[in-house]
């Protein structure tokens, strides 16, 4: 994964109220962490798959197991047979499985035409079995996008939805509830030159509008700024701006040297403002590329609590 030539990298991120647990790619205590996706646990209840809407479950008080995966790239293949090596060495089985952008539900060549990546890195990659059928998701798989997707089939579900059975895309922005627990998400990257457009791009896009369609715009930031209640876990593909600063700096830095220069202009203005306002128990992100954690303490400034 890289760029899209405007700028973007490609890595991870996450928080909760009080203290805020930020975890790159994606660790939170508590987790189990396993191979290739992230096994972090929490208390609720099991999935019962309603495929004409949006995931729901009532709450129940047990423990809960979610794996967390990062940028995906289209390995759905081997994000399942990672998660089923798990399951079978460890007796672990997640209750859902969350994915943190660069999805890339490619379904044929003709969406790889709306894929912002250099040519060499066009693949069809696994998704189109599941679209087809020919295969079905053992896990349900709840995503947000990122900045190397096909973005003209998920601007047709632009609020969310199904995109095959047990796969389910949160929309530009969106909330779902399942096994008790409530799961935000803002898709997209941060460009602060598009932010306050609306959404002017159609099919068939030029090199310009397949960059800018993923763009964050204000609009769906403000709906997620609308939630009332907790919200247990916040996805987005960007890591938040200045989440740099609660962490360890310099263990990033010797990973991803641009950063020591950028740390100030790097991340997401929305996804920081949201973190703040919402005070997810863990936010996960990805885009980076690299492992990485920071704890973010809300005190009473930010609207209550101090950690």
């Amino acid at each position: 994964g890289g760029g899209d030539g405007d700028g973007d990298g490609d890595g991870g991120s996450s928080t909760t109220p009080p203290l805020a647990t930020t975890a790159a790619a994606a660790t939170a205590p508590p987790a189990t962490t396993a191979a290739k996706p992230n096994v972090a646990t929490a208390a609720a209840t099991p999935p019962a798959m309603a495929p004409s809407s949006a995931p729901s479950y009532a709450p129940a008080m047990r423990e809960v197991t979610v794996a967390i995966e990062g940028c995906l790239h289209g390995e759905v293949d081997v994000l399942y047979d990672t998660l089923m090596y798990i399951e079978k060495q460890r007796g672990v089985r997640p209750d859902f499985v969350l994915c943190c952008g660069d999805f890339q539900s490619i379904r044929d060549r003709d969406d790889l035409k709306s894929l912002a990546v250099p040519e060499k890195f066009k693949a069809l990659g696994a998704f189109g079995d599941y679209y087809t059928g020919k295969k079905v998701a053992p896990y349900l798989t709840i995503f947000v996008s990122g900045n190397h997707e096909a973005s003209n089939f998920l601007s047709e579900i632009f609020y969310g939805g199904w995109i095959a059975p047990n796969m389910y895309y949160l929309g530009a922005a969106g909330v779902v509830n399942v096994c008790g627990l409530r799961i935000a998400g803002l898709s997209g990257i941060y460009k602060s030159h598009d932010y306050n457009l609306g959404h002017f791009e159609q099919v068939p896009y030029n090199d310009k509008t397949k960059r800018s369609v993923y763009h964050v715009r204000e609009l769906e930031a403000f709906r997620l700024t609308q939630l009332t209640g907790s919200i247990d876990i916040m996805m987005s593909h960007d890591w938040p701006a200045g989440i740099v600063h609660h962490g360890d700096g310099e263990k990033l830095f010797r990973v991803k040297k641009f950063l020591r220069k950028e740390v100030d202009t790097f991340g997401s203005v929305p996804g920081m403002r949201l973190l703040k306002l919402l005070r997810p128990r863990y936010y996960f992100c990805s885009h980076m590329h690299v492992k990485w954690h920071a704890v973010v303490r809300h005190d009473d400034d930010d609207g209550g609590g101090s950690g």
